[in-house]
C-alpha cells in the first residue's frame, strides 16, 4: 500500500515513460556506431536509469518520502531520515546514469562517433 497515493501514480508514470522510452532506443540500437565497451556502458547505464527511476519513484511512494516531491507530499510530514537519504541517493545516481547514458547514446547517433569507428 502507498503512504502517498500521489507518488504512486508518479511511479506509474515513470514506468510508462521509461518503457516508451526503452522500446524506442530498442528500435534504433542497430544505428549507434559506439565500441563495444562504450556501447555496453552505455546500455547498462541506461536500464540502471529506467528501472532504478521506477523503483525509487515506487519507494518513495511507498515510504511516503517527501525531500524530493514537495508538491506530491503537500500536508505530509517527511519519513524516517534513513529513507528519505536512501530515496535522495537513489535519485541522485539515477541522474547520473541516465545523463551518462543519453550523452553515450546521442554521440553514438551522430555523424562523428560514426566517423570516427569506420577510421
Amino acid at each position: 500500500k502507498f503512504t502517498n497515493v500521489r507518488m504512486g501514480l508518479a511511479a506509474h508514470l515513470e514506468g510508462c515513460m521509461n518503457g516508451t522510452l526503452l522500446l524506442a532506443l530498442g528500435a534504433a540500437w542497430h544505428e549507434l556506431r559506439l565500441t563495444p565497451q562504450v556501447h555496453t556502458v552505455a546500455f547498462l547505464t541506461l536500464i540502471y536509469g529506467t528501472y532504478f527511476n521506477w523503483f525509487f519513484t515506487t519507494l518513495s511512494a511507498i515510504w511516503g518520502t517527501i525531500g524530493l516531491s514537495p508538491i506530491t507530499a503537500a500536508g505530509r510530514k517527511a519519513a524516517d531520515e534513513w529513507k528519505e537519504s536512501l530515496v535522495f541517493s537513489g535519485f541522485m545516481t539515477v541522474g547520473v546514469a541516465m545523463v551518462v547514458s543519453v550523452l553515450l547514446i546521442l554521440w553514438g547517433f551522430s555523424g562523428r562517433a560514426r566517423a570516427e569507428k569506420s577510421a
